[in-house]
């Protein structure tokens, strides 16, 4: 017999009416089919509350320790990765952070892949090794071996990214799962480039995945919000240590936009990948471009292994350059017309943002990043022809 579904049983339930459904009920209040705007920061207490917990995050309390938008939300980013539960906080950044503050102490050793969004290097090539004496080698995660090497016995955390930032390398998350398990260290991955509906980490081996909200799953460019989902024993210490008494919680005005954003998520990603692959190949084809990076192109260092862990979805992320300088870039990016010069990705429009050859990190980049910087461009949702179009003009007037 066919299971019935439920929409209150994520499990029961198909991905498109698990993103629907998940974390929203019926307002008893008002009736409302979806959670309201509720902007207090305080609830009713029982009338006897001797018997609560203070620091308690389960229920509706303090909004530093959940509201109502709060908890709607870290229950459907719980069910759309597969996770046991979820915290929620204001940025991608502090979700990070929350993970390192809880987990690292001084003295304790991390591995870290030598490529990385910006914060998550200067965190841990600079802030916790200077102020907390916290240990950290960084390295190639697409080499097992370089991996297995940089693994100690005060090694605590192994930090990756599912697809990197701005490179677009890929990791092989189930075995460096395998290598961080086996010394009994965590692995943390930040899946913000490849969120639920193209890789759950979970599913293969991570023990927290982090996002920054602001990105893929609100969708829309107008809120931020940051999140960790893991297993029930490790969020609960996250929400004590590093909500609670740290206390970088999210808005109930941001949790409800992101809340909304979410539930197109599956729809969106599919004309990102669609659009990307597209753009990808044109701009390979281009002999005006000096190099594409994106790991649904089989000249993509990895992409063997991308087709195979993402299942043939490739994300909505490249990077490339124009063969040219600094200035070069530049006036490229000038001339686009429809593709919007700006920080940030996962929105509804199209953004490229130009980054040169300088700074510490670059030194771990591919040589062509290194030669020619990149431009980082996320895919939005506008006709694939219309963006093609658009690059397609703008390399025509930069090299006139």
């Amino acid at each position: 017999m066919t299971q019935r579904p439920d929409k209150h049983d994520p499990l029961s339930v198909g991905p498109l009416t698990r993103a629907v459904h998940a974390g929203n009920d019926v307002d008893d209040s008002s009736g409302a089919l979806r959670t309201p705007i509720v902007m207090a920061n305080s609830y009713a207490l029982p009338d006897d509350p001797s018997g609560i917990n203070w620091s308690g995050t389960d229920i509706a309390l303090y909004t530093r320790n959940g509201g109502v938008n709060q908890l709607g939300l870290q229950a459907k980013l719980a069910a759309l990765e597969f996770g046991e539960d979820a915290v929620v906080l204001a940025s991608g950044v502090a979700a990070l952070h929350a993970v390192f503050f809880t987990f690292l102490s001084t003295g304790d050793h991390v591995v870290v892949a030598d490529v990385t969004y910006e914060a998550t290097w200067r965190l841990f090539g600079e802030l916790l090794p200077n102020k907390y004496g916290i240990q950290v080698t960084m390295v190639d995660a697409t080499d097992l071996d370089a991996v297995r090497a940089a693994v100690r016995p005060s090694t605590k955390l192994v930090h990756i990214e599912a697809i990197a930032n701005p490179t677009t390398k890929v990791t092989d998350v189930a075995a460096i799962a395998a290598i961080a398990h086996e010394f009994g260290a965590l692995l943390s991955i930040d899946n913000t480039f490849s969120p639920p509906f193209i890789f759950r980490p979970i599913e293969h081996g991570a023990d927290l995945v982090v996002h920054s909200l602001t990105k893929y799953i609100n969708g829309h460019g107008d809120a931020m919000g940051g999140a960790v989902i893991g297993r029930e024993e490790l969020i609960r210490t996250i929400k004590q240590d590093a909500m609670v008494d740290v206390g970088g919680v999210i808005s109930p005005f941001n949790a409800w936009l992101i809340m909304r954003g979410s539930v197109t998520l599956p729809l969106r990603l599919r004309q990102h990948v669609a659009s990307a692959l597209a753009i990808a190949e044109y701009l390979e084809a281009d002999p005006r471009v000096a190099y594409v990076a994106y790991p649904g192109l089989e000249s993509h260092p990895q992409h063997a292994l991308a087709a195979r862990q993402f299942g043939g979805v490739f994300g909505g992320m490249m990077a490339f350059a124009v063969d040219g300088d600094s200035d070069t870039q530049n006036r490229f990016v000038a001339n686009l017309r429809v593709i919007t010069s700006a920080v940030s990705l996962g929105h509804d429009e199209s953004l490229i943002v130009h980054v040169g050859t300088n700074g510490p990190r670059v030194a771990s980049y591919p040589l062509e990043f290194r030669t020619w910087g990149h431009l980082r461009l996320s895919v939005g949702l506008e006709n694939t022809a219309d963006l093609i179009a658009d690059l397609s003009a703008a390399l025509d007037e930069t090299f006139g």
